[in-house]
């Protein structure tokens, strides 16, 4: 598990040299919410948006999940868990005023980058809740 980055991942990274390269800056790896023990990829303080780059076999994707032939019963909870987490953070994100943008790890950097950018472009001008 150790060999298990937690960041900095080779998806990560072509997600964040693609963002930087449509001129956009975000924070890396921070807590959206400061009370909520959750940390996003890449996040947009300003716009209000948190991005979150998605294993496939860890987040259980449709296309790419692969069961575990050994405890497969313990990875299956803890794909559920997961699962169940993101929905979790997505609402409570959701809740304070956020916009989440979630990304496979399989999804072409470059588009995942352009649609980042579309989300958090139209947040920057567009009306936030609560503010002006």
């Amino acid at each position: 598990m150790r060999s298990n980055r937690g960041r900095d991942t080779g998806p990560e990274l072509a997600l964040r040299r693609a963002v930087h390269a449509l001129g956009l800056r975000y924070r890396v790896n921070t807590r959206p919410l400061k009370q909520v023990r959750r940390t996003a990829d890449l996040v947009f303080t300003k716009a209000k948006v948190a991005v979150f780059l998605d294993g496939c076999f860890w987040h259980g994707c449709p296309e790419h999940h692969t069961v575990a032939v050994t405890n497969s019963e313990f990875w299956a909870t803890k794909v559920e868990t997961n699962r169940r987490r993101d929905r979790d953070t997505d609402q409570r994100l959701h809740d304070a005023g956020w916009t989440v943008v979630r990304v496979w790890e399989h999804d072409d950097p470059h588009t995942s980058a352009k649609q980042v950018e579309s989300v958090v472009r139209a947040r920057a001008v567009g009306p936030r809740p609560g503010g002006t």
